[in-house]
């Protein structure tokens, strides 16, 4: 490079940048740890000398070291002074043979949502079993070795703060990766930190300019701004003044835009009704007959336990049910009543069906639909707010919106609903690898999962589908076949996004809002 541009590019260089370059010796490579040390700098203004000094190429990167170090998270620390919660639900039951799982639910030393996952890890490896009367035995306790050993890393990584998996023995790291994210519903036990160590070199650009800047000394106290008191006191005077850069881009202007999430929840509803879909809306509150009872789902099924929903506390109960669907449904749950099946056989409960709740699944808008005479054939969708009780995670969030649609019609069938969910992960989630499981609902037959492909996250499910059982659609006025769905639009805008947290689907980091956008936007 000629001399005069030599010279424009140290006039240029930012009193962080000289301190950087002071700090490097020629045909030497230097480490950020050493880096730092030398230019008595912070890590931050490393960062941001280098990032500089690379652009203009005086330096660059001749070796870069990402280290995995692993940590306890905040439920691991828990979990090392008082155990995983299968080595205390085995414990709990050998102090006492008689205890049952309401018993276990009652303690205050468990968290309601690690119970399940935790009983059904030790039923599966035959440690316990459920006898008669509901309580618990003792089975193979031989088995219960994996969980002692997974207390026993639980307490090596508590015992030494932080430590590099590659540290650990190939058993331990595999432990590690598959407890790291969540286990079950609940959180991870791990956090593994990634943390990148680089060592840096002067270019021969960089050997030029460092041999310059060695000729001038130590930088002198730069001002960058002339101020009134300055001017006033003159502290001005002996002082050199930073040349101005014309070359530097001004600052950004942003104008003022949709939340990127709310964006994408509009385009969503923009499409749907381009493809002739009509929109459904129904109330965050809604009692248990509309979210649950019309759905076929009988009132004692596991997903009305209170750990799972949430429910008003003031005013508990709903008005009267519409008639005749309070009585339509009823005799279905009793005992098929006119669609040909046998029922749930038990007594319908009207009470418990009033009681009010915050709408835990879009399908209620679908039954209330079904409930108004709707057109048919006819194509409906509604971007319904949810709530579950959900251990926040990555993927978890216990208020979401689920994209809820039903289609009606005499030609509609199981190829039509698979059509039309790979419509929606191909072009609302952008997700390039699909795949459909079976599942179990208990308002549709036969019934599907729709699971996409993260880029990072890996496969996730989108939520559940299938054809309306006539449990369903009968009692409520409507005998043709329907097809229905309720996906995940959180998790659907995480791919379309390129999100890796579902929390930052609602950030208030105004860099990430002024700048994200949709792939199809």
């Amino acid at each position: 490079m000629e001399q005069n541009n030599i010279k424009s590019l140290i006039e240029s260089l930012h009193p962080l940048e000289i301190k950087v370059l002071f700090a490097f010796e020629a045909g030497k490579t230097i480490a950020d740890d050493l880096l730092i040390k030398g230019a008595s700098i912070e890590q931050s203004q490393k960062d941001m000398a280098i990032g500089w000094l690379l652009a203009k190429g005086v330096v660059e990167v001749t070796e870069e070291k990402v280290a995995r170090l692993v940590l306890l998270t905040e439920t691991g620390e828990g979990y090392k002074d008082n155990q995983i919660p299968e080595l205390r639900i085995h414990q709990a039951i050998k102090d006492n043979p008689e205890i049952t799982m309401a018993d276990i639910r009652g303690r205050s030393d468990f968290d309601p949502s690690e119970i399940s996952s935790a009983v059904g890890a030790l039923k599966e490896k035959g440690i316990i079993r459920i006898a008669a009367g509901g309580r618990f035995e003792i089975g193979d306790a031989a088995s219960l070795s994996e969980f002692e050993n997974i207390q026993q890393l639980v307490v090596t990584v508590g015992s030494r703060g932080e430590v590099n998996i590659t540290e650990l023995p190939e058993n331990e790291q595999a432990a590690i990766e598959g407890l790291h994210r969540k286990r079950g519903k609940t959180k991870g036990i791990f956090r593994i930190n990634e943390t990148v160590t680089r060592t840096y070199r002067l270019t021969e650009l960089g050997l030029q300019v460092h041999a310059e800047v060695l000729k001038t000394g130590t930088p002198k106290e730069e001002i960058s701004q002339l101020t009134p008191e300055m001017i006033k006191d003159g502290s001005w005077t002996g002082k050199s003044f930073r040349k101005y850069n014309i070359t530097l881009p001004p600052p950004r202007v942003s104008a003022g835009r949709k939340h990127p999430y709310k964006e994408f929840l509009d385009t969503v509803k923009n499409k749907l009704v381009a493809m002739g879909f009509e929109e459904m809306r129904g109330g965050l509150v809604e009692n248990e007959f509309w979210n649950m009872d019309a759905l076929y789902m009988p009132q004692f099924h596991p997903a009305r336990d209170i750990h799972d929903a949430y429910y008003l506390k003031e005013p508990k109960l709903s008005r009267e049910i519409e008639e005749p669907y309070l009585s339509n449904v009823s005799g279905t749950h009793l005992s098929g009543g006119e669609t040909g099946s046998r029922g749930w056989n038990y007594s319908f409960d009207v009470e418990k069906a009033k009681r009010l709740m915050l709408r835990s699944q879009g399908t209620a808008v679908s039954a209330r639909t079904l409930a108004k005479n709707p057109k048919i054939p006819g194509k409906y969708f509604s971007i319904a707010r949810c709530f579950r009780y959900e251990q926040v995670d990555a993927t978890h969030a216990q208020d979401f919106f689920q994209i809820e649609g039903i289609v009606i019609g005499d030609d509609i069938n199981f190829s039509t609903l698979l059509g039309l969910l790979k419509l929606f992960a191909v072009e609302v989630a952008k997700a390039k690898e699909i795949d459909f499981l079976p599942a179990y609902f208990p308002f549709t037959e036969p019934s599907v999962e729709l699971h996409v492909k993260h880029p990072k996250l890996g496969w996730m499910e989108l939520g559940g589908a299938g054809i309306l059982r006539p449990e369903v659609t009968i009692p409520l006025g409507v005998d043709v076949p329907v097809i229905a769905w309720g996906l995940g639009l959180d998790r659907m805008a995480m791919v379309a996004l390129d999100i890796h947290d579902i929390r930052d689907l609602f950030t208030a980091n105004l860099d990430m809002i002024r700048t994200k956008r949709t792939c199809w936007l």
